[in-house]
């Protein structure tokens, strides 16, 4: 049995390597011809799987039976188009979740350093409250801060309470973060969900963070606004037109990042254990590895902090000991500088160095600094009692 994995999805060797011979690819390289004797495939992303690129894989003869995406979203693959072909599909939801809310905490934090205001005065409107926006919403309301939810679909589901529209967050919320999967058609597509109208329409001051889909701002129109009013801010995690994005909406974002939100080592080796329990599944063989036989000891794990600092400087303090966005936002700009645009994008995620997630730091609090503990508990982090 041969199995083709992503080049950057780390655990391979482990997980996979004794079901089978391992061929490993970058994601971008993963064509028909290269399925041509491809029984297992387990891809990320980057990795557009259409029917096109099956129909043309199987007419040269490719075996494949299973393929799996260690990602939570699935708009890269046909899911129809493998069913149609008798091939098995797994993904990972929820498996860089975790990550994704750290990055959208630490950036908020960043920016309101950068700016001089407070997370806590801010009215935060979260747009998609699935897997990563479910989890951003509790870890906010723990914090104690005010926030607002957009998910027509779970309103549906679950009656409507706690749920307000898009156009409401758009008028009354600072902070907007979209964390919605790209739905081209439908009663609830988000393709371009905050289009011209609604950027138009956002309050001056406003910060507006995407790490769902790129596709789901309207880019230009977003553009538009930066450049000839410059009254918002954005941090920008995903974009349209990914790896060649727009160098100028890039240059005009106050935290521009090449899709590494949920880049973290956790996050990474979740997806790929998922993916790895499924696909034994599929085989009928038991999963003999655990998540934690893949999991290194974090290089960071402990950190005794004293009074003396506000809620925010302790927390900001204490994210940037796991996790500072600068150092991605500075990578992007130095990359696609030496590389050009969609070189520099993608060799800024294929190179990404190590990330761990917030709780894997246990914070010591001492006598003075009891006072922090709600606050950096509700973010993620693990209190160590002395």
């Amino acid at each position: 049995m041969k199995i083709l994995v992503d080049a950057n999805v780390p655990g391979a060797e482990a997980c996979f390597g004794p079901l089978g011979e391992l061929v490993r690819l970058p994601g971008r390289e993963i064509d028909a011809a290269a399925l041509a004797d491809i029984d297992i495939l387990v891809i990320r992303s980057i990795t557009r799987l259409d029917a096109a690129t099956l129909d043309a894989a199987r007419a040269l003869g490719s075996p494949l039976r299973f393929v799996g995406t260690c990602t939570i979203g699935t708009d890269h693959v046909d899911q129809a188009a493998l069913a149609r072909h008798g091939i098995s599909f797994a993904s990972a939801p929820g498996c860089n979740a975790e990550a994704v809310v750290d990055y959208v905490l630490g950036s908020l934090l960043t920016l309101a350093e950068r700016q001089g205001w407070r997370l806590a005065e801010r009215r935060i409107g979260i747009v998609g409250v699935g897997n990563v926006g479910g989890r951003l919403r509790a870890r906010l309301a723990a914090m104690g801060l005010d926030c607002l939810a957009c998910d027509p679909p779970r309103a549906e589901a679950e009656g409507g309470e706690g749920y307000d529209d898009l156009d409401t967050l758009v008028e009354k919320c600072d902070v907007l973060c979209l964390h919605t999967p790209l739905v081209r058609q439908g009663p609830h597509a988000t393709h371009h969900l905050l289009n011209a109208p609604r950027i138009a329409r956002l309050t001056p001051g406003t910060v507006l963070l995407n790490a769902g889909r790129g596709d789901c701002v309207d880019g230009r129109a977003l553009g538009q606004r930066l450049a000839n009013a410059g009254d918002i801010s954005v941090i920008l995690d995903v974009w349209e037109n990914e790896p060649d994005i727009d160098p100028t909406l890039r240059g005009l974002a106050e935290l521009a990042t090449p899709h590494i939100a949920g880049h973290s080592l956790d996050g990474k080796l979740r997806g790929t254990h998922q993916v790895y329990t499924a696909l034994s599944r599929c085989l009928g063989l038991p999963a003999r590895l655990a998540l934690t036989d893949l999991l290194p000891a974090p290089p960071v794990s402990l950190l005794a902090l004293q009074g003396g600092l506000a809620p925010e400087e302790a927390l900001r303090l204490c994210l940037r000991t796991v996790y500072d966005v600068r150092r991605d936002h500075d990578s992007l700009l130095r990359e696609s500088h030496r590389q050009g645009m969609a070189k520099g994008f993608d060799a800024c995620r294929a190179n990404y160095p190590l990330r761990r997630e917030f709780s894997t730091l246990a914070v010591e609090l001492g006598h003075d600094g009891q006072a922090l503990s709600t606050w950096l508990q509700s973010a993620g982090l693990r209190l160590s009692v002395r």
